[in-house]
């Protein structure tokens, strides 16, 4: 079973269950110490412009926020006249490594809504998908992500030096291999002023016709700052517009 495909001008990011209970998730002090170092809380709005044979301009905005010592959410939301997208990933961290523990979805496009949740039960290794109230289960690997919280684990991976990154995403009721590979630094203009960036390009589906590339900034905590997508006549592009931390 799949879900539908997310409309590409409401697709922010590559692109976060019951929750599992605090007491099955046990973080000694230097997990917590180092979770506390990976992440820190902050707000950031997106300008996403969509163009096929149109021009539609949509803006997105992302927050991560602590729920506890040891659970965070990370949120995406857009909205325009005709479609909306609210995305959120639940999850903790151990050794640098994100844990999701519950992805939802929700879409509106032109009238249709299409909605999602995925329960992650790491005892078991196995993710619950609940799309249209019919839950069934399919087996997951260690370090499995849900495709909003990879962006975080692209953040952090990139901070310990990795040039190459392959991870394997539950979403649409498969397992996915999504590739990068750390391309090079580049000076961009940005509403934040001109910064320099790290360029990331997606390599597993470049067979397929479709260039995605992001560009992430040290200056920022390696925050998403720009995003462009290509495919068959179509284009998408992200641009940070601002940011706040916690």
């Amino acid at each position: 079973m799949r879900t539908r495909k997310t409309p590409m001008f409401l697709m922010a990011i590559f692109m976060s269950i019951p929750i599992l209970s605090l007491s099955s998730m046990k973080v000694n002090a230097t997990e917590t110490t180092s979770q506390k170092t990976f992440l820190k809380p902050y707000s950031a709005v997106y300008s996403t412009i969509w163009k096929k044979g149109i021009s539609l301009k949509v803006e997105g905005k992302q927050t991560l926020s602590q729920k506890s010592d040891n659970l965070w959410q990370f949120v995406f939301t857009a909205d325009s006249m005709i479609a909306s997208l609210n995305e959120s990933s639940i999850f903790y961290v151990e050794d640098h490594q994100i844990i999701p523990t519950k992805y939802e979805y929700q879409s509106s496009a032109l009238g249709k809504k299409r909605s999602a949740i995925l329960t992650f039960d790491w005892e078991n290794h196995l993710v619950q998908n609940d799309v249209k109230d019919k839950p069934w289960n399919l087996s997951i690997n260690p370090k499995t992500l849900d495709k909003l919280s990879i962006q975080l684990q692209v953040r952090q991976d990139l901070k310990m030096g990795k040039n190459d990154f392959d991870y394997q995403i539950a979403d649409g009721g498969y397992i996915k291999n999504w590739r990068f590979k750390r391309d090079k630094m580049e000076t961009i203009n940005t509403k934040l002023g001109r910064v320099s960036a790290i360029k990331i390009i997606r390599t597993d589906n470049l067979e397929k016709g479709k260039k995605t590339s992001f560009w992430f900034a040290p200056k920022f905590d390696y925050l998403l700052v720009k995003l462009e997508h290509k495919e068959d006549g179509e284009s998408y592009h992200l641009d940070i517009e601002s940011m706040s931390q916690s």
